[in-house]
């Protein structure tokens, strides 16, 4: 049986469950729905779980988004006795598709230098709170970002995250440099 500990996040539809070994051994994994994880049977098995929205593989994490409607006093025993029963059979060398790799090596100098700052400063304290980030668009001075895992709902991340980002990106980068989230 595998040791399963539970960490909130900033997002209070959204919980961390860290477990003893990896669930996906690169990178990281963002499902919306069913159909994103067609070939993952510990992910389908948590979207089947009634109230969950969203999933997040990093590292030794799975982080669930669950709908609002849906009470965590329910959905929390169930996604960890799924855990429990998944765990032993999941493979986490799975690949994704990641067009994050091919849009990096694509981009222009000053790009990857917000790319840098961000991997830096902004990342891995989004992945702490079981969430994450990538860019969407960066066109004459306008960032577009996308949240991920439990930033994707979070109301922090639309408000003080955001203003974070946009404040160190305005030292580092262009005191004019705007951002804000994609639709």
């Amino acid at each position: 049986m595998s040791d399963i500990f539970v960490q909130p996040t900033p997002n209070p539809n959204a919980l961390k469950f860290i477990v003893d070994r990896d669930v996906i051994k690169e990178s990281k994994a963002t499902f919306k729905s069913l159909k994103d994880c067609k070939d993952i049977p510990l992910a389908q098995a948590l979207f089947d779980l009634r109230g969950v929205d969203q999933i997040h593989f990093f590292q030794n994490v799975v982080t669930i988004s669950k709908f609002s409607f849906e009470e965590w006093d329910n959905l929390e025993p169930a996604v960890k006795t799924t855990l429990e029963s998944m765990l032993e059979s999941h493979s986490p060398d799975f690949k994704i598709v990641d067009p994050e790799e091919e849009r990096r090596a694509n981009m222009s100098p000053e790009q990857k230098r917000i790319e840098d700052i961000l991997d830096r400063r902004i990342r891995p304290g989004l992945q702490g709170d079981g969430g994450d980030m990538v860019i969407q668009d960066f066109k004459d001075n306008v960032l577009l970002i996308k949240y991920q895992g439990s930033c994707g709902t979070c109301p922090s991340s639309t408000a003080g995250t955001l203003e974070a980002i946009r404040s160190i990106l305005r030292d580092e980068v262009d005191p004019n440099i705007e951002v804000y989230i994609a639709p």
